[in-house]
């Protein structure tokens, strides 16, 4: 059935809502690799191409015949990226997982939640995206640079448990700093205090004041007419009192009105946008953050363009024009066809 993620609900069009935003500008190939054939047909492809990108568990490639070894045989300057849960080795390498346990496995998901509660489930998929893929590029990026200086590519082995541990980095210098374990929820960035906390306003909608220095602390009781405010209560350690007050007037207010308001005071505070939100948010309208392919609506990256892209692939909509591009015939693509090494 090929991608899992295109049958995944919702559906659109018949097609996973998460499929169509993740896979526009893409092309579609299905090769049977298990097949001699397919292999033969993939081994061909190869000196086309300069990054291989994999995500099966560790040794299936191997299994497959098509080895990083195999690769750099037939085309030396390829680079195989394998993305794993755990990686290439060691004692979990060929464990089943997503993304709650490997954040879970890097320590990320201890931090998450209120004091004194379990640990939450993540809003977003932090070990796949920002543990996996964008080590995966800047992998890919620095191994192609060093592909042109000496004609040989790598082998490139991105775990996206390490990849989401990597963003715990300035918590572990804290606890080698000062040997205590940090606390969910009590910690400067995690909660704990109250100039970097989150508010319910009185629409029962939320804002995210974030006013960590002095000067945007007092800048925002300025604004919120607290003038008993004072740069040092924020180091107190008992954050209970300033948390209740400041609530307490928030919820005099909306969010919204508590938005136009805080607008000229500079004071680190934003609304929490819900989903249907965001599209019609004046900083995302003027940079063009969200556009349209046909009838799905797409979010530009922040490399990204609006323009010129093209929908997300049917499932083999490009393996015949793949396929002639590697100088395949029409009989010789009928065969590969009809023995289902390809589709």
């Amino acid at each position: 059935m090929g991608d899992y993620l295109r049958s995944f609900p919702p559906l659109k069009n018949g097609v996973s809502g998460r499929y169509n935003a993740l896979n526009r500008d893409k092309r579609s190939f299905c090769l049977d690799l298990k097949s001699p054939a397919g292999r033969e047909v993939f081994l061909k492809l190869l000196p086309h191409y300069d990054v291989v990108v994999e995500s099966f568990r560790p040794g299936v490639l191997d299994r497959l015949g098509l080895s990083y070894q195999t690769l750099a045989e037939i085309s030396p300057k390829v680079i195989l990226c394998s993305i794993s849960g755990y990686g290439q080795t060691g004692p979990l390498r060929t464990r089943a997982g997503h993304d709650l346990d490997y954040v879970a496995l890097a320590g990320l998901l201890s931090l998450g939640g209120p004091a004194g509660q379990p640990p939450q489930v993540p809003g977003a998929q932090t070990a796949d995206i920002a543990g996996g893929t964008l080590w995966a590029v800047i992998g890919i990026l620095s191994a192609l640079l060093a592909a042109r200086q000496t004609s040989r590519g790598r082998h490139l082995d991105i775990s996206m448990c390490e990849g989401a541990l990597s963003l715990m980095i300035p918590d572990l210098g804290n606890y080698d700093a000062t040997g205590e374990l940090p606390k969910r929820g009590d910690e400067l960035l995690t909660g704990g205090k109250a100039c970097y906390s989150i508010y319910e306003t009185s629409d029962g909608k939320h804002l995210a004041v974030a006013a960590l220095e002095p000067k945007f602390w007092l800048a925002f009781n300025r604004a919120i007419g607290r003038t008993t405010a004072s740069e040092h209560e924020i180091l107190l350690s008992n954050q209970s009192p300033l948390r209740t007050e400041i609530q307490a007037i928030l919820k005099t207010r909306t969010r919204d009105q508590w938005t136009a308001l805080l607008a000229s005071a500079d004071c680190c505070v934003e609304p929490v946008l819900s989903v249907d939100e965001l599209a019609t948010h004046p900083q995302h309208m003027a940079r063009e953050l969200f556009f349209s392919i046909g009838d799905l609506v797409q979010v530009r990256t922040p490399l990204g363009s609006a323009k010129g892209h093209t929908p997300p692939p049917e499932q083999g909509q490009h393996t015949d024009v793949v396929l002639r591009e590697i100088g395949l015939s029409d009989q010789e693509i009928a065969v590969l066809r009809q023995t289902g090494a390809a589709r």
